[in-house]
């Protein structure tokens, strides 16, 4: 895409970005634009008036009450000048406070839309940087650069008008200044543009060198790799230093050049002056052309000060566009897991069937999974077993639609899960991920997650830590179920983290089970008195268990062994044992012959 498309497309999402505004933002806007006019009017009347003092003052015989009255008028337009901007300013933030906080939501509400594949198209630290950073840069611009847009233009024009025809000589130097500045704005931004739209993308890859880092900060300390992380992040940081170093040093070279421009225009509007006034033969007409030159000048000024406040715009503009864009990405983002229509049959059941599913990423060019096909009943527990990178997590998560499979089908009560609708699915799903996860707040909070569980008792939180073997560590945290939960669960164990996650999904009392490997950080003991606790409460709900060792799933209704994305065997411990050779051998090397018989 050459330079000029990319620059029309960029404005053309700005636009979009505005579109946003409500009928409420509109008015606000058109009174704004009122409030402007009102302060460039009141701006350029006072040259009016210290025309008509000058007049006075060097006019025998004149009268110092009207001197006073003029000085009065000036006070008053300074004053109504003053009142207009603060007006002005006050509703433009608001208005572009409330804009950006739409634009926000609107942003999250697509991501939490998003399916796994759909996050795998923006990294984690670009998604944060689009609705912080990026909301910031268009904040800005409609805070400010949108009551440039509208003043600077309108102050050009009136202020033109007030001076066409005072002096052909007059008219001349200030258009050969407006000129140059026209040219040395277009050098600098030629120079500057390209480095302010590279900013945002900058700012991304530090955020995920930051995000990196901190996320795995004992890896880096357990591996002295210090050094390491910081030349990383050096390297990124360096890069964004120097694009914005060269950025703005050219707009260092552009400020100067436009105030010794400003200053050289007021002396030739003086030195033509003074050749005029020389020239003329008579008192009156040098009093008349002094009263002009004043007048001129500040009109002049005028001028210039609305072309340096269109290159304020000019150098907010390009990032704007930028984060215009980046965030209508996110927004315009159409999530590939579509959501269906179904609610489910109304009597509960939790009947799971895989047929024939294939499933393959989104940037692969391999099935992951190949030819999958069971058939979970109510009350029955199912685990998967494998080698690593076999696709077990893979399988389980096509039940919930994290997402959906390349071929065949998965049924949950006899409907193709495609059908239902993503929030009606998943309240019938009890989901424990392989990564346990907490969010900041309190274990009660943790526990009664989400809206199929937020209105469960405390005792009802109670009974779902007794069964996940929570209760001995919370009852030791000040505070019981109230205890305070880091971000991420950071104040805890990897134990104790996966057996709050328990205590989740045994909360929602769901009809349906996913245990993503989520024993693996508990001890055999705890680990067998979990899962006796957990068959009594689960009823007649279907289990999905996900492990890699044996202890964990012997005790399974069915047991499917996957051997690179296809199912290897598939029966009872005792029936695999006999028959299934990939089972045979990761039973061997994790129990001893006597276990095995």
């Amino acid at each position: 895409m050459g330079r000029s498309e990319s620059e029309r497309k960029g404005y053309i999402n700005l636009v979009r970005i505005l579109r946003y505004m409500t009928g409420k933002d509109v008015a606000y806007l058109v009174l704004c634009v009122l409030l402007i006019a009102a302060q460039v009017y009141l701006d350029l009347r006072i040259p009016d008036y210290m025309s008509a003092i000058t007049t006075e003052i060097e006019m025998v015989g004149g009268s110092f009450d009207n001197v006073v009255d003029d000085g009065y008028g000036m006070i008053f337009c300074a004053l109504g000048s003053l009142a207009s901007s603060i007006a002005t300013g006050f509703i433009a933030a608001g208005l572009a406070s409330t804009l950006c906080k739409r634009i926000r939501a609107k942003e999250f509400e697509n991501v939490e839309r998003f399916s796994e594949g759909d996050m795998n198209r923006f990294s984690t630290a670009s998604l944060i940087t689009r609705s912080t950073n990026d909301i910031t840069q268009i904040q800005l611009f409609v805070a400010m650069g949108l009551q440039i847009i509208v003043k600077a233009p309108i102050m050009a024009v009136w202020a033109v008008l007030k001076i066409a025809g005072k002096s052909w000589q007059w008219s001349a130097i200030t258009v050969a200044a407006v000129v140059a500045m026209l040219v040395i704005v277009a050098c600098v931004m030629y120079f500057a543009i390209p480095r302010f739209k590279r900013i945002q993308w900058m700012t991304d890859d530090v955020n995920r060198v930051v995000r990196e880092n901190l996320n795995g900060v004992r890896v880096v300390r357990a591996y002295n790799a210090e050094g390491y992380q910081e030349d990383k992040f050096g390297k990124v940081n360096g890069s964004l230093t120097e694009n914005n170093l060269s950025a703005y040093h050219s707009l260092a070279f552009m400020m100067p050049s436009i105030s010794s421009i400003m200053s050289f225009l007021t002396l030739g509007i003086y030195w033509v002056g003074a050749l005029l006034i020389d020239a003329s033969g008579t008192y009156s007409g040098k009093l008349g052309l002094f009263s002009d030159m004043v007048v001129f000048s500040s009109y002049a000024m005028q001028v210039v000060m609305a072309f340096i406040m269109m290159v304020i715009v000019f150098m907010m503009l390009p990032r704007a566009t930028v984060a215009a864009g980046r965030i209508l990405e996110v927004i315009d983002a159409e999530p590939t897991v579509e959501d269906g229509v179904s609610e489910g049959p109304s009597d509960t059941k939790g009947e799971v069937e895989f047929r024939d599913v294939s499933f393959r990423y989104a940037e692969g060019s391999d099935d992951v999974l190949s030819g999958i096909s069971f058939k979970a009943s109510k009350g029955e527990t199912v685990a998967i077993i494998g080698s690593t990178g076999c696709g077990k997590s893979t399988l389980v998560n096509l039940i919930p639609r994290f997402y959906d499979v390349s071929g065949g089908q998965v049924l949950v009560d006899g409907i193709d899960v495609r059908e239902y609708r993503k929030d009606a699915l998943r309240s019938k799903i009890g989901y424990v991920s392989q990564k346990s996860i907490l969010f900041s707040g309190t274990v009660a909070d943790n526990v009664r997650f989400g809206r199929s569980s937020e209105s469960k008792s405390d005792d009802d939180v109670r009974k779902a830590l007794d069964v996940a073997q929570a209760t001995e560590f919370v009852s030791r945290m000040e505070g019981g179920i109230e205890a305070h939960i880091a971000q991420g669960g950071t104040n805890i164990s990897g134990g104790q983290k996966q057996r709050l996650s328990i205590a989740r999904a045994v909360c929602m009392d769901p009809e349906i089970y996913i245990f993503d490997d989520s024993f693996s950080a508990l001890d055999y003991k705890t680990d067998r008195t979990l899962r006796r606790a957990l068959r009594d409460v689960s009823g007649d709900a279907t289990v999905f268990i996900v492990a890699q060792r044996i202890g964990t799933i012997r005790d399974a209704d069915t047991i499917i062994v996957l051997d690179d994305g296809r199912i290897a065997g598939m029966g009872t411990h005792e029936e695999l044992i006999s028959s299934c050779d990939t089972y045979r051998e990761i039973a061997r090397s994790q129990l001893s012959e006597e276990e095995l018989q």
